[in-house]
């Protein structure tokens, strides 16, 4: 995971069949776990390559993993970085003044050789299992 403030440049945006590996080993989380998920994968230009929603999988949740990916990519940080500064309170609520911004676990960038690809966002359980299905996709190109 990429720390808040980090200065890994954008690469090239990442292609159909590496977007499909990654969705594929995050639907294959979310399965081993009983959930239906919402996946989204965005190259790194913020344009969505991959949307998935599994079968039971909430409506409301294609636009709520599609904008933690693009978050995710935009800021260059997890979305729980977000959440996280909010939880504490203080200067960190700035962020609900951010636009575009969504502060729930289960955004994570995508990197290659050290630079930014694209996104994952997942969504459609609580916030910390949409972090661990987005881990699991995050981590085929890790």
């Amino acid at each position: 995971m990429m720390a808040a403030g980090s200065v890994v440049p954008y690469g090239s945006p990442i292609d159909l069949a590496s977007a499909r590996k990654v969705a594929a080993a995050a639907e294959a989380e979310a399965l081993r776990n009983g959930l239906a998920m919402v996946i989204c994968i965005v190259d790194s230009t913020g344009h969505v390559v991959i949307l998935e929603r599994m079968d039971h999988a909430q409506y409301g949740s294609l636009d709520v993993a599609r904008v933690k990916a693009e978050t995710a990519v935009n800021f260059k940080r997890s979305t729980q970085v977000f959440e996280n500064g909010i939880a504490e309170g203080g200067i960190g609520m700035r962020a609900l003044t951010l636009p575009g911004v969504c502060a729930v676990e289960g955004g994570l960038p995508l990197s290659r050789e050290g630079k930014i690809v694209g996104a994952i966002g997942v969504s459609g359980a609580k916030p910390v299992e949409d972090g661990k299905v987005a881990q699991a996709g995050a981590a085929v190109l890790a």
